[in-house]
């Protein structure tokens, strides 16, 4: 009955090996972690996550009900003047002289179209091309230069940035062109700056959420670091851009201390870029210490027409946002 062993236990069990040197050879069976009892979630553990569950939704109302009662107040205070003007004459109206009764902001709105559209021509471009810098071109060393520098940018009040245009850009404005070198022209310059980091941060994340995949398959087709980056990248990328470009958009419409320091303050719709204007934020700034009756309901009709702008940029973000992942 010996010869009927099975030899091949003597790799798993050494018991079963013939002589003592075999057994003293063979390996030792691996030894089974040891199991975890199984424990039952506690009582108080329910009640932490409980907490921290309604935390997070008194959190997320607190958020929604400051929205929503900023906007109830700016429009209950700003209502009676469309009550008595009227909407139509609101809106479209071309002459902006509250004190007189004249209470049309049309000069207002498209000025400060005008202010946000330069703006975004001048700096996009810089912007979107610092963000390509920072994900695929730079090296450490340099990114570890230019991202900070691009984070400074942001953190500077917008006081100081229309105190540099004021101090040292219109000046040289001035004496390029003449004038007194306030007007679009100066406000575009700065307004250029002050939204590259918001813009040049949603870019360069929008670049990095790209797998790496689509780039590795770029370069296996021959493809150059500038043509992956022009018609791979960048189109890839395209919905976060575009989110990145109309929050800067945003930034630059709603901005004030730095456009009324270096705009001039006319309130016409200005015929030049060197030309003075006014827009609908810094109407608010200069006209409310001062506003009384139905002056300073009028103020509160701005504020609603430049909240329901922003209100129609990050639906315009939500759309488009939507519609990529739909496509995608």
């Amino acid at each position: 009955m010996s010869s009927d062993i099975d030899i091949t236990q003597h790799d798993v069990a050494p018991e079963m090996c013939a002589d003592e040197v075999s057994a003293a050879r063979a390996p030792e069976p691996p030894k089974q972690p040891p199991r975890r009892a199984l424990t039952k979630i506690s009582r108080a553990t329910y009640l932490k996550e409980g907490l921290l569950r309604n935390l997070f939704l008194l959190c997320a109302c607190v958020a929604v009900a400051g929205v929503a009662l900023i906007f109830i107040f700016v429009g209950l205070k700003g209502w009676p003047i469309f009550a008595k003007v009227g909407l139509g004459p609101f809106l479209a109206g071309g002459t902006w002289y509250p004190t007189k009764g004249f209470f049309g902001i049309l000069p207002l709105i498209v000025n400060s179209l005008l202010a946000m559209s330069g703006a975004l021509l001048l700096g996009a471009p810089l912007a979107v091309g610092t963000a390509v810098f920072l994900s695929e071109v730079a090296s450490p060393r340099a990114r570890a230069i230019v991202r900070p520098a691009v984070e400074l940018l942001a953190g500077i009040p917008s006081v100081v940035y229309g105190f540099f245009g004021l101090v040292l850009l219109r000046p040289i404005i001035a004496g390029l062109f003449g004038g007194l070198g306030f007007g679009l022209l100066t406000v575009w310059l700065i307004l250029a700056v002050m939204i590259v980091p918001t813009i040049a941060t949603l870019t360069e994340d929008a670049l990095r959420s790209v797998p790496d995949g689509i780039r590795e398959a770029s370069y296996s087709m021959g493809a150059t670091k500038w043509q992956t980056i022009w018609r791979v990248l960048l189109p890839a990328a395209k919905i976060g851009i575009i989110d990145a470009v109309i929050l800067g958009m945003g930034r630059a419409i709603g901005e004030t201390m730095a456009v009324v320091m270096v705009a001039g303050n006319a309130r016409v719709i200005p015929d030049g870029i060197l030309k003075p204007f006014l827009t609908l934020t810094t109407v608010i700034v200069m006209d409310m210490p001062y506003a009384s009756g139905d002056h300073r309901t009028a103020l509160f009709g701005v504020a609603i027409v430049l909240f329901i702008i922003s209100m129609l940029f990050v639906g315009a973000i939500r759309l488009i946002s939507r519609f990529g992942k739909e496509v995608g």
